[in-house]
């Protein structure tokens, strides 16, 4: 098993959820695009809003929502439900 299948896929069939969790038509798209050499949180207790650098983009449930430092408006993220039974 790969290390995204683990954190991705896997994890969202053990947990029930639905649509998630792989790439895929039809299912929901939530993808962050970054590169890792350079990830670092900017955040702190005194300025806690700060964005991490090296993220490059997010797309949440198939819309661009962060690109180019900057937050697009896009508001698609939405309550995840866990399936009954599991």
């Amino acid at each position: 098993m790969t290390a995204v299948w683990k954190m991705s896929g896997l994890t969202a069939r053990n947990f029930g959820l639905q649509g998630r969790g792989t790439l895929a038509p039809g299912q929901h798209a939530d993808v962050v695009i970054f590169d890792a050499a350079t990830v670092r949180d900017r955040a702190s207790y005194e300025n806690p809003k700060q964005a991490a650098e090296g993220i490059d983009t997010v797309i949440v449930n198939g819309a661009v929502t962060w690109q180019g430092g900057a937050h697009s408006g896009a508001r698609n993220g939405q309550v995840i439900v866990r399936k009954k039974g599991k």
